[in-house]
């Protein structure tokens, strides 16, 4: 998920923190592993199809989820999953505040997101949204301003992950692109063609992957 556009309640699920954080959930990755890889972007066939289940918890897979940490930290993102550096496997990677400025940090394997609670009450956030894959491009999308999320951590024990406003939106963005869904996926056809507008009159500020 991309950085925060400039409107108070304006989000991009690869971005930038809304206000410093008063706490932390989750541990900051060893940034002196890994290589920033390049995004790549709409119009890519491995971000509009759903990608593969994790099935081998190993060295490669930990340091994949180093590589993508350098990739959403170069970008300035929120979040970002595998298929977003072209790499065919369920994984999200996340550094990423919630509506009270709680930083949250961490990585699930092979999420799915829970059906919401049935004794919660459904508040729809309706803030704007962004996304590394689009890049330039901001869109208005209402979601839940809650979601939780189950998986498994880096060496396949079982986790779960739950948050409210803006990390929410991060979890149902990440999980939704390793299903092959975009942020753009979810808008009306009149919002969807002035988002892609948007990624074409722009430049993106980090490297990409050039469509064929």
């Amino acid at each position: 998920m991309a950085e925060q556009h400039d409107h108070e309640h304006e989000h991009d699920v690869e971005g930038a923190a809304p206000e410093a954080p008063v706490k932390v959930v989750g541990a900051e990755p060893d940034l002196a592993k890994g290589t920033a890889r390049p995004i790549t972007v709409f119009g890519n066939p491995v971000l509009h199809r759903e990608v593969k289940d994790v099935t081998a918890f190993d060295g490669e897979l930990s340091a994949l989820i180093d590589d993508m940490f350098q990739s959403m930290y170069a970008a300035e993102g929120v979040g970002l999953a595998a298929n977003q550096i072209g790499v065919d496997l369920k994984v999200f990677v996340y550094d990423c505040p919630d509506d009270e400025g709680v930083r949250h940090i961490g990585h699930v394997v092979n999420p799915v997101l829970e059906e919401f609670p049935k004794d919660r009450r459904r508040v729809l956030d309706d803030g704007n949204e962004g996304c590394l894959s689009v890049p330039t491009a901001y869109a208005e999308l209402p979601r839940p301003d809650y979601a939780a999320v189950t998986g498994q951590d880096k060496d396949g024990k079982p986790i779960r992950v739950e948050g409210t406003g803006f990390f929410a939106r991060c979890l149902q963005h990440e999980t939704d692109h390793l299903y092959g869904f975009l942020y753009i996926d979810k808008l009306s056809k009149r919002d969807r063609k002035d988002a892609l507008r948007q990624m074409a009159e722009g430049t993106a500020r980090y490297a990409t992957v050039p469509n064929e």
